[in-house]
């Protein structure tokens, strides 16, 4: 097992492919999507599940609580679901001061109420000291959805729009600047946010085909991720793909790629490109929406993922392949 099989790319889904599939395989797990979806009396469910181990605890824009809750809320939230409920497990080092787990249960609390969602079930483990790094959450989240909703790579069509919700990479680059002692320029927070206001606002009565959090990967790992379900190419433009200044200059000078630097409060969506225009307007109503925009179309193709870089030329995107940055959620 190496770092690597955690980062959301290539070696993550060999893993998942060798190890998983085998044995877990089923009509609800092989999609891969964010969130199970399955019809129980009353609506189709949507059930989710994760696990938060990031370092440090605590960072610009949020910490291990808020981020537990809105990762799990938005991985509902994309699949069209309204987040209800959510399950928290604790597993704690030896050691921790009781002030920090006090404090991340306070920001789970805000975090929770502020999504609307209530934490129905929890439970606690202590292990000595040096089996866990501090504090380790696990999370699973349940939500209903509208039956009249159809979403999934299975429902684009060429010359669909793909739309990002907002800058990208912020969330990755606070957390690598902060290990390394940086206080980034110009207030640079995480974007550690619920998106589910946003979802819903859109999917009310605009005709959206597919939504999915960009997390570990980053922008250009669900890209490609996209591409391949779909068996379409997917043409991007980088200098559409809102990226802030100053996520944008600390990645120049820690040589890292924004594109593939995870994000906590930012999807992608697909809509035919008469709703495009509909659907960026709204998201940009709201604070973390700001800087919503169309990044590019699907086409004909046979599974790529392709950058039209500012110089004109062409870029594949692939999965992320070696450790980018380890435990950013």
């Amino acid at each position: 097992m190496q770092l690597g099989h955690g980062d959301g790319g290539a070696l993550t889904r060999e893993l998942i492919s060798r190890i998983f599939e085998p044995h877990f395989g089923n009509p609800l797990l092989v999609r891969q999507e964010d969130a199970a979806l399955f019809s129980l009396p009353g609506g189709n469910v949507a059930l989710t599940t994760d696990s938060f181990i990031v370092n440090p605890l605590f960072f610009p824009g949020g910490d291990i609580g808020k981020l537990a809750v809105c990762g799990t809320v938005n991985d509902l939230a994309v699949m069209g679901a309204r987040p209800l409920y959510l399950t928290a497990g604790f597993i704690i080092e030896e050691g921790l001061p009781m002030e920090e787990l006090e404090k991340v249960a306070v920001s789970m609390a805000r975090a929770a109420a502020a999504a609307g969602v209530e934490i129905a079930a929890a439970d606690t483990k202590v292990a000595e000291r040096g089996a866990v790094d501090r504090l380790f959450i696990n999370t699973s989240g349940i939500g209903l959805r509208e039956e009249r909703l159809s979403l999934g790579a299975e429902t684009v069509r060429p010359g669909d729009s793909i739309i990002v919700s907002g800058p990208v990479g912020n969330h990755g680059m606070v957390i690598l600047a902060s290990r390394m002692g940086i206080t980034p320029g110009g207030g640079l927070l995480s974007d550690c946010a619920c998106l589910w206001p946003l979802i819903r606002e859109i999917i009310k009565d605009l005709p959206v085909r597919f939504m999915r959090d960009a997390t570990r990967g980053g922008l250009a790992t669900v890209l490609k991720e996209l591409a391949a379900a779909c068996r379409m190419d997917i043409i991007v433009e980088e200098e559409k793909i809102p990226v802030c200044r100053e996520a944008a200059e600390l990645s120049e000078m820690l040589g890292v790629d924004p594109l593939y630097l995870a994000c906590e409060g930012r999807f992608i969506a697909v809509v035919p490109p008469g709703a495009a225009p509909g659907v960026v307007e709204r998201l940009n109503r709201f604070e973390q929406g700001r800087g919503a925009a169309v990044i590019g179309r699907l086409q004909e193709g046979g599974g790529r993922a392709l950058l039209r870089t500012r110089f004109g030329g062409t870029r594949v995107l692939d999965f992320l392949r070696g450790q980018h940055i380890p435990r950013i959620c």
